[in-house]
């Protein structure tokens, strides 16, 4: 499968992340698949208790623009937008991607498929290279180890035809995930523009 892809970070106000979970799943899990959105997982970083992460997706950016104006401009969010943004300082950290998704319990060969999960996001000097790279020696190498790469995506740089909603811009990254703690990475500092990010995610569980 290969979808249009949103990883989306968000950091809230203290201790106002379970209040967003709770309003998360009670009214926009649902609310966004009425208007054609995939919603992937939904975790709480173990890192940060200000931080909630999640994934969405859409079959091409042209159902993306219709999803987002549908949701957005519908009774749902217009309902309990006040109330969602009222636990939020930042909800632009936004990277537009293109691959699979991913949800939270798509590692069901995992010793344990409810726990944690590994996100790892790379910015690579040149992408095609090090997407190369990893398909030949740093997949291989992490499966043999015990954390295999799941569900790899790709920078997505089609023009954000929903603005109201920003994304981040100009970078190439390579972003996988991980059944388990975070993996542990060769020296690619010869390969990255800067060190890779690794968030370690708990499943929000309903």
């Amino acid at each position: 499968m290969n979808l249009i892809v949103e990883l989306r970070q968000y950091t809230l106000h203290p201790g106002a992340r379970d209040t967003l979970i709770d309003l998360f799943e009670r009214e926009f899990v649902t609310g966004q698949e009425a208007a054609g959105i995939t919603v992937g997982g939904r975790f709480r970083d173990l890192g940060d208790p200000d931080r909630f992460v999640w994934l969405r997706g859409f079959p091409d950016m042209e159902a993306r623009e219709r999803a987002l104006h549908a949701f957005y401009g519908g009774p749902v969010w217009q309902a309990h937008r006040v109330a969602a943004n009222a636990t939020m300082l930042d909800s632009d950290d936004v990277l537009l991607l293109r691959g699979p998704g991913f949800g939270a319990t798509e590692a069901p060969d995992a010793p344990n498929p409810a726990g944690p999960v590994a996100v790892t996001i790379c910015h690579p000097l040149d992408l095609a290279a090090f997407a190369g790279h990893f398909e030949r020696r740093l997949r291989p190498a992490l499966t043999a180890a015990g954390t295999p790469p799941l569900a790899v995506h790709r920078s997505e740089h089609a023009e954000n035809t929903f603005p109201a909603l920003p994304v981040r811009t100009g970078e190439d990254v390579l972003v996988w995930f991980t059944a388990g703690q975070e993996p542990a990475l060769p020296d690619l500092s010869a390969r990255l523009k800067s060190a890779p990010q690794q968030l370690l995610l708990e499943p929000v569980r309903v």
